[in-house]
């Protein structure tokens, strides 16, 4: 499906008045379809395809749940929607950890909640198939393990990786700390000609001169105090692969005509060596550094920038791909949920403001260190504001956050509260003090809400219209 073409729903209910309702205010917008039993849902379902069941739970010979299992079981891709007004609460909350979307209460009073979750799930499930068609798509051409982003800006890189990858030339990866420099520069050794030989990391950053030249180009015994026995270096180890020079930008100029020497003529001197020994090795070279500013202000040869600059690869920071924002936060509760085997967690609607406002200095990395923290501190099956870290809370707290001017800097305890109250109230504002509404957009449940109203003395009839 993609997200100009019509969604097929099929809406299953014991009651002809009910299931007509549903198709005359959705079939506007969608291909909707209707079964009168679990019995009728399943043969439609064997022969047809669709994106969303609604269906009620309570009804005559096999259940909702039932048929809600054997979706699950035969057609996973089919999101589940429940609708019911006869369900008790058990097994409405069996439908939950069965695998159901979400549980709406008939009767419906606003017709415009069913669109709003309908689009919601769509909309994930649209963002899923792209990620799957993407992957699909590259992995036919190259090997693209790890990396995730929908963005033109990844796309472009993709694309450039996928005719750069083959060749022997050098690359520089340029980009801010925490972009994964190191991911993309994996990316082009997995679909180069030297994928089945070695790929060696070297960090060159804080690393005394002495010591960097001995890990790149080996030692023999005796050459320094410690040196008890020959060495080979990473340059030797990766022969015939690939190197990996992070930070290049941190070494000193003495070493850097060093490694300017072996790159014109493809040999290395062991540090107390007294003989050039050949190596065969791609160099791939990263700097989170302006390395022509650099240049320019003597601090990095010109002529070894010229030598690893062949192609160059920047990778922008995350805050100008937030389209990727979401996608690589996914990935990540994901990650985390099996690790810390919580099943069935995801985003709610306003952690994903928050995450796709904030600037996310640390770029990837501090949003993958974000998503651990949420994951581990979830007591609901959706992450809320206040299970994300103290500074990206904060953030949405201050001036430049999600509720810009409202909220003073005070304590994190307050501020946790306070901006808990506000967003409670605001959503009640929003529903017109409709608490079931207010807890299906926010994934925050009912009787957690109405704990929340306690104790900010909110009453929620306040906000009805």
């Amino acid at each position: 499906m993609n997200r100009k073409s019509k969604a097929r729903i099929l809406i299953v209910d014991d009651e002809m008045l009910t299931r007509e309702v549903f198709r005359r205010y959705l079939e506007d917008e969608y291909d909707v379809d209707t079964a009168e039993s679990t019995n009728d849902a399943l043969d439609k379902l064997s022969t047809n395809i669709y994106h969303i069941a609604m269906t009620d739970l309570v009804m005559p010979g096999q259940d909702g749940l039932y048929l809600l299992k054997a979706i699950k079981q035969k057609w996973p891709q089919i999101a589940v929607l429940v609708i019911s007004g006869r369900a008790t609460i058990e097994m409405a909350v069996e439908a939950m950890k069965q695998g159901a979307e979400d549980f709406i209460e008939k009767p419906v009073e606003d017709f415009e909640l069913i669109k709003i979750v309908i689009d919601r799930i769509l909309k994930v499930r649209w963002q899923t198939e792209e990620i799957r068609r993407l992957r699909t798509m590259l992995e036919k051409e190259f090997i693209s393990k790890k990396i995730i982003g929908n963005s033109m800006a990844i796309q472009k890189i993709m694309e450039k990786v996928k005719k750069i990858a083959p060749l022997e030339t050098t690359v520089l990866l340029t980009g801010e700390t925490g972009v994964g420099k190191e991911l993309f520069a994996e990316l082009v050794y997995n679909n180069s000609l030297r994928k089945n030989n070695k790929f060696v990391v070297v960090n060159c950053g804080g690393l005394p001169e002495t010591l960097l030249e001995s890990m790149l180009f080996g030692h023999k015994r005796g050459s320094f105090t410690g040196a008890v026995r020959d060495k080979i270096g990473y340059f030797q180890e990766a022969d015939g692969g690939t190197l990996f020079l992070d930070e290049i930008t941190e070494t000193s100029a003495s070493f850097q005509i060093k490694l300017l020497r072996v790159l014109e003529k493809g040999t290395i001197r062991q540090v107390g060596g007294d003989k050039d020994i050949e190596v065969n090795v791609r160099i791939i070279a990263a700097t989170n550094e302006d390395i022509e500013a650099n240049v320019k202000k003597k601090k990095f040869r010109e002529d070894l920038y010229y030598r690893l600059n062949v192609i160059h690869i920047h990778i922008p920071p995350l805050r100008e791909r937030t389209e990727d924002i979401i996608l690589l936060a996914n990935s990540f509760v994901k990650e985390f949920a099996e690790k810390h085997n919580k099943k069935h967690i995801n985003l709610s609607e306003p952690v994903k403001s928050i995450l796709v406002t904030k600037e996310w200095k640390g770029n990837i990395r501090e949003l993958r260190n974000a998503m651990e923290h949420a994951v581990a501190l979830a007591s609901h099956n959706k992450i809320l504001p206040e299970d994300l870290p103290e500074s990206v809370y904060d953030y949405a707290t201050s001036n430049n956050g999600m509720f810009s001017g409202q909220i003073i800097h005070l304590p994190y305890a307050e501020a946790k509260e306070t901006f808990e109250r506000h967003y409670i109230i605001e959503l009640l504002k929003k529903y017109g003090g409709d608490v079931s509404k207010a807890a299906a957009y926010s994934g925050i449940k009912r009787q957690n809400l109405y704990e929340k109203f306690k104790r900010y003395s909110i009453d929620p009839a306040e906000y009805r219209e």
